[in-house]
């Protein structure tokens, strides 16, 4: 583990907002007015955020979720996993995926699930060193 880093839960709306400029590391082309948006509608249902701090840095952010689907009971999803660019192959996804996990087992989780993009071939990596599995596809529509 790198002792440097500390896992924090993200606990405002401003404090997320802040993290822009990580987000866009990962998703490319969102505006603040948007996330700030989408924010509102996702904190309204449950959304949760912890972050890794390297001093008052974050360098790392991950999104989650606590709900239930008939085939796998309560679960939590991890949602835009960021290690900053210059922060990554130093454990601090192992850090925050660690601390969520942590967290969903308190509150009575069964499983953990998450989507990673296809091209996303180092996310892949870690998640299968991480314990997870290809369970299935994820469909996508717009509508």
């Amino acid at each position: 583990m790198n002792s440097s880093v500390k896992i924090a839960e993200l606990k405002t709306k401003d404090e997320m907002l802040s993290q822009l400029p990580l987000i866009l590391q990962l998703t490319d082309g969102l505006t603040k007015k948007k996330y700030s948006e989408m924010l509102d509608t996702m904190l309204a249902n449950g959304y949760r955020q912890v972050g890794a701090f390297v001093g008052k840095k974050c360098v790392g952010l991950s999104g989650f979720w606590i709900c239930a689907k008939i085939y796998s009971d309560k679960y939590v999803e991890l949602d835009n996993v960021i290690i900053d660019k210059n922060h990554r192959s130093k454990k601090i996804g192992k850090q925050l995926c660690d601390w969520v996990l942590s967290e969903a087992k308190r509150l009575g989780c069964k499983t953990a699930m998450l989507d990673a993009y296809v091209e996303n071939k180092n996310a892949h990596r870690f998640y299968f060193r991480e314990g997870f599995i290809i369970r299935g596809f994820h469909f996508l529509k717009s509508i």
